[in-house]
């Protein structure tokens, strides 16, 4: 098992000890495509997965979810989060026994989800108690503000741009904008055409990539591999690219070598973390 940089109450110290700013901003990696972000007293938690629900449920199958890296932190003591996202209905991005006692320790909490995710997604937390998040919906080109957070909704290919009856996209990422700062949270995503184009003109502090690759023989959806994520990173001028959805499961991950190798020679600015380390971004200068 893979150790956290920092876990349970060591990590929780960090947390609520860092120093709020509007100059600069905290992001803690959870795991997988969980990020926790800190900025000027206000906290964002991105596609958290904080259980074993999905060990226990493949447990006697032929597709075990055998955990790499140990759990981070109960997701209940996250409790001074009032904003959570989910980019598509994939467990590890929408899992009850990590939003429901999330909800019951954040009175109030926000679930930003795609909209035509929002049936689902009640079902599926009304499964497992009876205190839900609020839900707010967004969707390919439109955009939500909760509290100082602007939730822009960018279209996901995981493996395609797939749309309900509606038109509405199933998968998305979010460009999520706060004070001089925009972030980029791909959930889970293949490079599709429309892509770069709707992420270049956010100009992206810093952007948070999958790097497990597709690989049709594990029977899962794809996602970029560490070269198209450091491609991506530079195509579109993030300020630093962080790599994610590696180290959770055996059968569905690869290792950050080829992202790192790849953007050293695409020179990608780009950051390599442990579950449970943080990373701080400053302000960019006029000079950047």
């Amino acid at each position: 098992m893979i150790p956290c940089h920092l876990s349970d109450e060591a990590l929780l110290e960090e947390i609520r000890d860092t120093p709020g700013s509007p100059e600069r901003f905290d992001a803690w990696w959870l795991g997988q495509s969980g990020f926790l972000i800190h900025w000027n007293g206000h906290f964002l938690l991105l596609d958290p997965y904080l259980s074993d629900s999905l060990t226990r449920k493949y447990a006697t199958t032929d597709k075990p979810h055998t955990r790499m890296t140990s759990l981070v932190v109960p997701p209940q003591a996250l409790d001074m989060v009032r904003v959570v996202t989910s980019s598509h209905n994939h467990t590890d991005h929408l899992d009850a026994e990590t939003l429901v006692p999330m909800a019951l320790a954040c009175p109030g909490l926000a679930l930003i989800l795609p909209s035509a995710n929002e049936s689902f997604a009640r079902e599926r937390l009304s499964a497992a108690g009876t205190r839900m998040p609020a839900f707010h919906g967004l969707d390919d080109g439109t955009t939500l503000v909760i509290g100082p957070w602007e939730f822009h909704g960018i279209a996901a290919a995981h493996n395609e741009v797939a749309r309900d009856a509606e038109g509405r996209c199933l998968y998305l990422g979010y460009v999520i904008r706060f004070g001089a700062f925009a972030i980029y949270h791909s959930g889970d995503t293949l490079w599709h055409s429309g892509l770069a184009p709707a992420l270049i003109p956010h100009a992206v502090d810093l952007a948070f990539l999958p790097i497990n690759g597709n690989r049709p023989e594990r029977r899962v959806s794809g996602n970029l591999n560490g070269t198209e994520a450091a491609a991506l990173g530079k195509v579109i001028g993030a300020r630093l690219t962080v790599p994610c959805h590696y180290h959770q499961f055996v059968f569905n991950t690869e290792e950050p070598d080829e992202f790192i190798h790849a953007c050293a020679r695409m020179g990608t600015p780009h950051r390599v973390l442990r579950c449970g380390e943080r990373l701080t971004v400053a302000q960019a200068s006029t000079t950047d």
